[in-house]
């Protein structure tokens, strides 16, 4: 992956003044072996319960990026060792979650890119409530079904359309 978000910001001044480029709040923790990584989005929406995130995360992600709207809950993980296992194994590029994370140290041995607000021991619930593929609220910033995700070491973008 041949880019940088700096770059892109710089490159795409226009986008970002229209809205089409948007930078996440630096609230996002960096997890995994892969600090970089990009790629179209996928969405859920859920609440304290993540069983369309391990469903979701079982078929093949073909370099794709899961943006899960967790409402930003600081209650329970909705990612842990096992799903990121699951995401590195399908092919998914990485994963964003807007709420917590827990089996960090097995997190960050996988071969993915996840950014998450914190880390939480408690497990979710199991119901298996929530959305798929709607356009969804990032710590403020919209997330569309098809954006692109560009993570590095400097932040997180989203872009209403592929840019590097």
């Amino acid at each position: 992956m041949n880019f940088a978000t700096a770059d892109i910001c710089d490159d795409h001044s226009q986008l970002l003044e229209d809205g089409r480029l948007a930078v996440l709040p630096p609230v996002f923790r960096h997890f995994g072996q892969h600090s970089k990584f990009a790629g179209p989005v996928v969405t859920l929406k859920v609440f304290e319960d993540n069983a369309l995130v391990r469903a979701t995360l079982e078929t093949q992600g073909n370099g794709s990026v899961l943006v899960v709207d967790g409402g930003g809950s600081l209650r329970r993980a909705l990612v842990g060792g096992q799903l990121a296992l699951l995401a590195q194994d399908n092919g998914w590029a990485g994963i964003v979650v807007d709420g917590c994370v827990r089996d960090s140290d097995e997190i960050n041995a996988c071969m993915v890119g996840v950014r998450a607000r914190a880390t939480h021991p408690q497990k979710p619930a199991k119901r298996g409530a929530g959305e798929r593929n709607i356009r969804v609220m990032i710590a403020g910033v919209p997330v569309t079904p098809g954006d692109w995700i560009y993570a590095d070491a400097d932040g997180v973008l989203v872009a209403q359309q592929k840019v590097a």
